[in-house]
């Protein structure tokens, strides 16, 4: 469905959202932070400070009408690493296995070209979705660390 398209989807299909953090309504907002809170603190088990001075400078990408079923954020070049980046990509607990994730992803990556180019795009992702970022076009450039307790890797996403 087409970015903020306004109105009431059609049942069954979600509202594709993409904004800067300066227009994201107190209500989206709460709905996006309270779906990172819940799988990267509670399901995930991990007390980290998720509100880490990016959000301010990131466009804030997801699905959902009302409730947020999928979420990412893209930076700018500069931001968190020299290459634009994307993070914090997330789905509900009742959108796993639909490919809303791969699709918040995708979005992303098209987010990123339209705003800044055809740039190399580094991420820090989760070990274990190193076969799920991959399939999208990254390759691991580092080895594994961990970043809150969790085991990581930097990936990157060269320039089409």
């Amino acid at each position: 469905m087409a970015v903020d398209g306004g109105g009431k989807p059609p049942d069954g299909m979600l509202v594709d959202h993409e904004k800067p953090f300066a227009e994201l309504t107190v209500d989206e907002l709460y709905a996006i932070l309270a779906l990172r809170q819940l799988v990267f603190v509670v399901e995930q088990a991990c007390a980290y400070l998720d509100c880490d001075d990016h959000d301010q400078r990131a466009i804030h990408l997801w699905s959902g009408d009302g409730a947020v079923t999928a979420y990412a954020r893209v930076l700018p070049p500069g931001e968190k690493f020299a290459e634009a980046s994307l993070g914090r990509v997330i789905s509900a607990p009742e959108a796993r296995g639909t490919g809303a994730g791969r699709a918040i992803v995708a979005r992303s990556i098209e987010c990123v070209r339209r705003r800044f180019g055809a740039v190399p795009i580094r991420i820090s992702a989760q070990s274990y979705l190193a076969r799920f970022y991959t399939e999208l076009g990254f390759a691991r450039v580092s080895e594994e660390y961990l970043e809150d307790n969790i085991p990581h890797i930097e990936m990157l996403r060269r320039a089409p």
